[in-house]
């Protein structure tokens, strides 16, 4: 028999023990449709809000990486960031749409 710190849960992640809260609020409307992307990946609201912040968190913590340029590429970089590109027309009609779930 394998032992409960090391069986794998749904995403190849260990199972292990549970036994620290993590308590939040959210609104009425952020609440419906964190139950309704559960609903849909058959999952209960817990599991699928920790899922998402784990995998969120993840995502940020290697979004940190270091990257190396040579010296024209620098100049390159440090210009863009100074002077970023005007959003086009199509960019900001998107910005302003309704996101799909509040449709």
């Amino acid at each position: 028999m394998t032992p409960p710190a090391q069986t794998e849960h749904r995403r190849g992640r260990p199972a292990g023990r549970k036994d620290d809260v993590i308590q939040i609020r959210a609104s009425v409307e952020t609440k419906a449709v964190l139950n309704r992307a559960a609903t849909l990946r058959g999952q209960k609201l817990s599991e699928f809000i920790l899922d998402s912040a784990r995998r969120q968190a993840e995502e940020t913590i290697l979004d940190q990486r270091t990257f190396f340029l040579d010296a024209r590429s620098h100049t390159q970089f440090l210009s863009m960031l100074d002077h970023p590109a005007k959003p086009t027309t199509e960019l900001r009609a998107r910005a302003r749409r309704k996101p799909s779930w509040e449709r």
